[in-house]
């Protein structure tokens, strides 16, 4: 039986954790678990016997960190195998009368991907794909991705299974404290991009244990069209006589899950610190409950790396200045490669409350197809709203697509049936909310009615493709008004048609009706407002028109869509007509102002930042640029960090400005440094290769005017204490990600204890807290890097 089919009709089970029994069963520090379906079997398949006998329909086979940035490729064969077969074997070993399948299991790399990290998207791809193909090979049921903090690695490794293997999928994310990744994405934004990436199960699991994390699985279940799984923690980990306990029992974490089960939760779990134990107490308590139907949600969405947009909230603004057509300097800056400038119309856009960003790069002269994957890949590395991929190239639009972090809007498709055809596929494989024209193969229709009915017959087409209604929104197609007085009119009765006897979502270009006229705010302010009247969801405009922000802001405060008035109230106290002038309204970062510096790197931009600090070293002296500009700038993006109003992203692209900065600094300075404070060693420990919150920490420390040492991943203990002892080093830094690896940060600690009594030691990962820090014998417990960097800076203040 297929695994999807099982799941129609039952709950399924999950296996629990691995990492702790394996430390039990004598694992040491540093050693790779993935090793050990080669040379301890017995164990291996005990595990999992044990695990199909408390229960488990599904047992995950011991591959986490089986890739090929820790394993050649003839390694990871032998290990992907020897890993199967010993599942297949405790499989056939079981007594348990319930259905059973086998997951090949996959984790994160460890790397951060670009524009953040230096692991490329495509690479991240191939790198999933080697184990996919393996494991396929092998004869698994189905690929299990799980413990993804980061949504762009999660597309990665999802697009890769897809790609590589014709298995149900499923993917399980990672929360943190403040119930989002550690990229910043919040559940709405993750369901929206693995449900356009057509997963087969997705949810929650790690992280911490099931009350903790109930918050998140309830927006899977408000959310979520597809089965919702969770596979939590034992809780909380702590050191008790040197070994790893959590602080649940299989009673208490069997009644948790249990209850979210109720809820609506089809497939459940642990993670680490459970035990068979914990998943027979669970399926025990589970015993003859049916599972909650799924139903559809019917909720039309975009997003970008951090949030999703839903449209039929409240209209949704697309900000349109990123098209060349009849902008002059737009065109200049695509044809010269000048991409600061586009960021800055981005950020521009998002700053006067557009809610999605139009990007369209088609022009004569330049190479379509690379210049918008690359515009995208540069806007969301400095803005965080959705994007709307405006082009006719269905090329270009693919290679826009793919590396799209997020489910995008899509601009657009028509009636056409050759339109249909090259753009439907995309809209299915990637996911995403397409435009569609109300135009066919005879033009553009002069009525209401006929486009009426190329809409019905695009959502007959869609629906072929296995496209949803909620996935398009029509074009009714905004015509001027100066070539034919009953555009306007034609319109809006289609907005209204389509609005309310399809009940599909409707957007406008709404510039485009006073094309040809003086004043043309006017007409389109008033032609916005008879639209949003009709029911229009969606509108391509320039939010820096105030006249058309005043259209938008009433039309909220007057149908109930702006609660308390907030929306309206802080519009109409900012808006000052005699300094705005439309859509001429200077833009962007002002070279004049004296926080130029400032801007530059708190919005992220790397040759802005360059730029400035160049202009700068003519007249002031470098320390005071440091400690008045770039040192400010990275304190308030850091303070922002802390309190949860800036992400991860945006601290790093800020973080990458300021290097932009201090590099231009360290050439002009004859000595070429710019470290002012003391020396800081940073590691991953022995056998974790992941590397992603150290290189955050290294970048911050940089800024920050630390001297760092960074040894790498991977690191033995004594290479650590060696390098501390050698260079005096005041402050180390250790990180690890995985169970299995805490014993190696122990060991470490110790040793720097005895070999170094002076040194100040900081930890940090996913794995730990405060108290277990504590108990393993760290100095400090960083829960995110900027912790790490307010810290140092208390060390290097007492050094004095």
């Amino acid at each position: 039986m297929k695994i999807t089919d099982y799941l129609k009709e039952n709950l399924l089970f999950l296996d629990g954790g691995t990492g702790t029994l394996l430390q039990k069963a004598g694992l040491k520090a540093g050693e790779k678990p993935e090793t050990w379906n080669i040379s301890h079997p017995d164990v291996i398949i005990n595990l999992h016997k044990n695990y199909y006998d408390s229960g488990s329909n599904v047992v995950c086979t011991n591959t986490f960190g089986a890739n090929v940035l820790k394993f050649s490729k003839s390694e990871l064969e032998k290990i992907i195998s020897a890993a199967v077969e010993n599942a297949k074997k405790a499989k056939s070993l079981s007594n348990s009368k319930s259905e059973k399948f086998i997951a090949l299991d996959i984790g994160p790399t460890g790397k951060m991907l670009k524009p953040y990290g230096d692991l490329d998207f495509e690479e991240a791809v191939g790198i999933f794909s080697e184990t996919v193909k393996i494991g396929a090979k092998c004869g698994v049921d189905l690929i299990f991705i799980e413990t993804m903090n980061d949504s762009y690695e999660a597309k990665a490794a999802l697009l890769a299974a897809k790609e590589s293997c014709s298995l149900p999928v499923f993917v399980s994310c990672a929360y943190g404290e403040d119930g989002k990744l550690l990229s910043g994405t919040s559940p709405e934004a993750m369901i929206a991009t693995l449900e356009g990436l057509k997963a087969d199960a997705i949810g929650v699991n790690c992280s911490f244990g099931p009350e903790k994390l109930r918050p998140v699985v309830e927006k899977y279940l408000k959310y979520s069209s597809l089965p919702v799984l969770f596979k939590p923690n034992a809780g909380l980990p702590k050191a008790v006589n040197g070994k790893t306990v959590y602080d649940l029992s299989p009673e208490d974490f069997s009644t948790q899950v249990l209850s979210l089960i109720k809820e609506g939760v089809k497939i459940a779990g642990g993670c680490c610190g459970t035990t068979p134990d914990y998943i027979k107490a669970l399926t025990d308590k589970a015993a003859g409950i049916k599972p909650i139907p799924i139903t559809k949600k019917n909720y039309a969405v975009v997003s970008s790396y951090t949030h999703a947009v839903t449209l039929g909230e409240k209209p949704v603004l697309i900000g349109e200045r990123i098209n060349p057509t009849g902008k002059k300097k737009l065109k200049e800056a695509l044809l010269s490669g000048d991409m600061d400038y586009i960021l800055k119309e981005g950020i521009a856009e998002q700053e006067k409350g557009a809610d999605v960003l139009d990007v369209n790069v088609g022009l004569l002269g330049i190479d379509e197809k690379s210049t918008l994957k690359s515009v995208v890949s540069s806007l969301q590395a400095v803005t965080d709203l959705p994007l709307q991929i405006d082009t006719a190239d269905t090329t270009a639009m693919e290679n826009a697509l793919r590396i799209y972090n997020g489910k995008a809007m899509i601009n657009s498709v028509n009636g056409k049936k050759e339109s249909m055809k090259a753009v439907f596929p995309l809209v299915k494989k990637y996911g995403g909310i397409v435009i569609c024209l109300t135009l066919d193969e005879n033009g553009i229709p002069k009525t209401a009615e006929e486009r009426f009915k190329i809409a019905k017959k695009i959502i007959s087409t869609a629906k072929k493709y296995g496209i949803d209604k909620k996935e398009l929104v029509f074009d009714a197609l905004t015509m001027a008004v100066s070539a034919d007085a009953n555009a306007a009119r034609e319109t809006l009765k289609a907005v209204k048609m389509i609005s309310e006897k399809l009940g599909a979502k409707t957007s406008l270009g709404v510039s485009n009706v006073s094309f040809g006229l003086p004043k043309r705010d006017i007409l389109n302010s008033a032609f916005f407002t008879a639209a949003l009247n009709f029911g229009l969801s969606c509108a391509i405009i320039n939010p820096f028109s105030v006249e058309m922000m005043k259209a938008y802001h009433a039309h909220l405060a007057l149908t109930g869509k702006d609660e308390n008035f907030i929306s309206y109230t802080e519009f109409a106290n900012s808006t000052e007509e005699t300094v705005l002038k439309s859509a001429e309204v200077k833009t962007g970062i002002n070279v004049e102002e004296g926080s130029d510096l400032q801007a530059a790197v708190t919005k992220g931009l790397k040759s802005r930042a360059a730029e400035i600090t160049k202009e700068l070293l003519k007249e002031k002296k470098p320390m005071d640029i440091i400690s008045n500009e770039i040192i400010p700038a990275l304190d308030k993006i850091g303070v922002g960090f802390e309190n949860k109003t800036v992400y991860l992203p945006q601290l790093l692209m800020s973080a990458e400005a300021a290097k932009a900065a201090f590099s231009e600094i360290k050439n002009f300075s004859q000595s070429g440094k710019t470290a002012d404070k003391c020396k800081f060693v940073i590691a991953t420990v022995k056998g974790d290769i992941h590397d992603i919150g150290k290189n955050i920490v290294k970048l911050l420390l940089e800024n920050y005017g630390f001297d760092v040492t960074d040894l790498g991943r991977d690191v033995p203990p004594k290479v650590i204490v060696d390098t501390v002892v050698k260079n005096k080093v005041p402050i180390c830094g250790l990180s690890a990600l995985m169970t299995t690896t805490v014993p190696a940060m122990e060991e470490t600690i110790k040793l720097l204890r005895k070999e170094a009594p002076w040194c100040k030691i900081a930890v940090g990962g996913a794995v730990l807290n405060k108290e277990y820090a504590q108990k393993i014998g760290a100095d400090f417990y960083a829960k995110d890097a900027m912790e790490t960097v307010r810290y140092a800076e208390k060390i290097n203040s007492e050094l004095k």
